[in-house]
């Protein structure tokens, strides 16, 4: 079992796991989620063991395979039962040594069981415990106006453009005299039409493209937001040009100015200010830490002042960019959670976020009390 570890040699062991590599497939990354009994993998381990002589390589390898699974075995051997936030085990030579890494004492839980052998450790068991989209819904985005319509993804972490369609509908301007309620008449028309478009890219951006003809659909996002004028947004909705499974997961309409990249982004601060967006506890922490560093000496930023506040025990909730090292966030957490402080990983998808990554290093804490 691993022994407690300062910020710094936790770092050490996440960046030794990062950068090992090998000419061939002899490293073993082995990862059991928090909630899963550890038999099941060492009754795979100990298999693959006994058969590591008749693996389809060269001598070399199968002695290093066969000795890498014997250190995930002796390791596995060690425990009673699965640490509560699960284990991770790396082994394999490296430049002619083994190495293994032990993580048993991450600060969040690992969420998906890894059993692989390449010629790199798989990273992602840690990376997924700082990652903030891990378990974040994802958002459609659609921005709607008179003449063209964007539709987007936000998924916690970034607005992603997706799609953009453009309609014909011509200018009030080329009627006149006589022409004209007949050209209001057909405008409208085409304006029905277009936004029948858009629902029909809608379907196609946000359902499945497999099962847009079965009776429930797949839906691709958790919600879907829609932006634009009011004046539109309210012809577009009210229509109920939205396939039914889409419609039924609106979770709000907003004023966007512009049917562009930009006016997503614009969407997502909108939707985020008005909290219909499932980042309400990264919105609040970070509503709270702006307010704290306008009051005084509730809360402070940047790694040197972050970290003596962990070490003095002052954290009561950690704030990390996800634009941070991925390394170093996973240090941060440790150090948290060992004196029982949260921590809120900040997407920097939005503006409240970049501007946290931007103007606050990407760190910082709201406090339990004062630091001298």
């Amino acid at each position: 079992m691993t022994q407690a570890t300062t910020a710094d040699e936790f770092t050490d062991r996440i960046d030794s796991v990062t950068t090992a590599s090998a000419d061939t497939d002899r490293l073993l990354t082995v990862a059991v989620p928090a909630d899963d009994a550890l038999g099941e993998t060492l009754e795979r381990v100990e298999e693959d063991h006994a058969e590591a002589n008749y693996l389809d390589t060269d001598e070399t390898t199968q002695t290093q395979v066969r000795d890498a699974l014997e250190e995930v075995r002796r390791v596995l051997h060690e425990y009673d039962a699965t640490p509560e936030n699960g284990l991770v085990v790396y082994a394999g030579v490296v430049d002619g040594e083994m190495r293994t890494h032990v993580f048993d004492d991450l600060a969040v839980p690992v969420t998906e069981g890894v059993y692989e052998r390449s010629n790199e450790f798989v990273t992602a068991p840690l990376d997924a415990t700082v990652d903030p989209a891990a378990d974040a819904p994802t958002h459609g985005l659609l921005v709607v106006a008179r003449e063209s319509a964007v539709f987007g993804r936000y998924d916690a972490e970034e607005v992603e453009l997706v799609d953009e369609i453009t309609a014909d509908v011509p200018s009030k301007q080329a009627a006149t005299g006589r022409d004209e309620d007949r050209f209001q008449g057909r405008s409208e028309e085409r304006t029905e039409e277009f936004f029948d478009r858009v629902g029909d890219a809608a379907e196609r951006v946000f359902l499945s493209a497999a099962d847009t003809a079965a009776d429930e659909p797949a839906a691709t996002v958790d919600r879907v937001v829609v932006g634009g004028s009011e004046v539109m947004v309210d012809e577009f909705t009210d229509g109920d040009h939205l396939p039914e499974r889409l419609g039924d997961r609106v979770a709000g309409t907003f004023e966007v100015e512009y049917a562009s990249e930009q006016g997503l982004r614009e969407l997502v601060d909108a939707a985020e200010d008005a909290d219909a967006l499932d980042v309400g506890e990264v919105r609040e922490t970070l509503d709270e830490f702006f307010a704290a560093m306008e009051e005084g000496d509730e809360a402070l930023y940047g790694h040197e002042a972050t970290s003596d506040a962990l070490d003095s025990g002052a954290v009561e909730t950690l704030l990390v960019a996800d634009s941070l090292d991925a390394a170093e966030a996973q240090a941060l957490a440790q150090r948290a959670a060992e004196t029982g402080a949260d921590t809120v990983v900040v997407p920097t998808g939005y503006d409240r976020g970049e501007r946290f990554a931007d103007g606050f290093e990407g760190v910082g804490a709201l406090l339990r009390h004062p630091v001298a």
